[in-house]
């Protein structure tokens, strides 16, 4: 009698919980194990199950990358005064580490990675080659001279070269992505959890508000700093907040990027303040969430406001990404 009722409620699309010997007779597991289907249902005790009405089938990486510029528009040093390729090996090696968690939990979704590299001398390219091999993951050179004529004329030349990797990384997610995009700067070091949190917690809040959403994986500080009223929401394996501001480190669907694609071209054509005026424009019509606490670590100064994500072991994330 117990099989048949736990085949009837299958069918049905209900899932048993025996509370008292912590397990689910249907789904074959203890309760403290994950218990989503990525692309079917989302379970979480004692929200109960949401059928995954957004599935993710592709997701591609658009990393910018530039070895040499310490803080671009800034004088101040980064947390623990590193040369900037020490950065973007760390954070290219915690990003490896997170598609690698990610493939493995879920095979289904193919993952594609590509670098957009402005100018990095021959020894920093070489260390970042050597970083990524076996890794399925293309360099593209910035082409500065593509964009000359469509970049308003800078007063710094790694201003211009600022907008111009950005335009080619979302011309890039337009033209290579039929699905999720993620567009990631090289001074984010990330959880070896953050993309398999990303994806699944999209999918399931997604789901629930009907529509494609935008996320951010890092908690960053200013959100505090105001009196801002915030949504709470459960992700897959911690708490989210929606919010409508963020950098240019953010994944979004390919709907979404080309239904806002004039606010994205236009935050590439001239230095506008803030950088992200036409990006945080989004957000007053669109779901935009970042978690709590965060999946990843902006390293900026320590007292920057766009920076250091709270309650996170800052030197524990350095040292295990060397």
């Amino acid at each position: 009698m117990k099989k048949i009722f736990i085949k009837l409620a299958r069918l049905l699309g209900y899932e048993i919980i025996d509370q008292n010997n912590f397990v689910s007779p249907s789904l074959e597991k203890e309760l403290n194990d994950q218990l989503s289907v990525i692309n079917q249902k989302s379970i979480i005790l004692p929200l109960g199950n949401v059928k995954i009405t957004k599935k993710v089938k592709s997701l591609l990486i658009v990393l910018r990358m530039n070895t040499v510029v310490e803080i671009w528009d800034q004088k101040k040093k980064r947390l623990f005064e590193q040369p900037k390729i020490e950065y973007s090996i760390r954070s290219i090696n915690s990003l490896i580490k997170a598609i690698t968690v990610c493939r493995s939990k879920y095979p289904v979704i193919k993952i594609k990675t590509i670098i957009v590299d402005d100018q990095s001398k021959k020894d920093n390219l070489d260390k970042i080659r050597k970083l990524i091999q076996d890794q399925n993951i293309e360099i593209i050179p910035l082409d500065h001279g593509k964009y000359k004529s469509i970049i308003k004329k800078q007063e710094k030349t790694e201003t211009f070269s600022n907008l111009a990797s950005l335009l080619q990384s979302f011309e890039i997610g337009k033209n290579q992505s039929d699905d999720l995009i993620f567009f990631i700067e090289d001074d984010y070091i990330h959880s070896e959890t953050m993309l398999d949190e990303m994806i699944s917690t999209y999918e399931r809040i997604a789901s629930q508000v009907k529509k494609d959403i935008i996320m951010c994986p890092a908690d960053y500080p200013y959100l505090y700093m105001n009196d801002e009223k915030t949504n709470i929401l459960i992700g897959s394996n911690r708490h989210w907040r929606t919010i409508n501001k963020t950098l240019c480190t953010f994944m979004l669907s390919k709907n979404l990027l080309d239904k806002y694609w004039e606010n994205f071209y236009k935050t590439c054509l001239d230095r506008h303040d803030p950088f992200e005026k036409y990006i945080n424009e989004i957000y007053e019509n669109e779901v935009c969430i970042s978690p709590i606490k965060s999946l990843s670590l902006h390293l900026t100064n320590v007292n920057s406001s766009y920076g250091l994500s709270p309650f996170l072991d800052y030197k524990k994330l350095w040292e295990d990404n060397k």
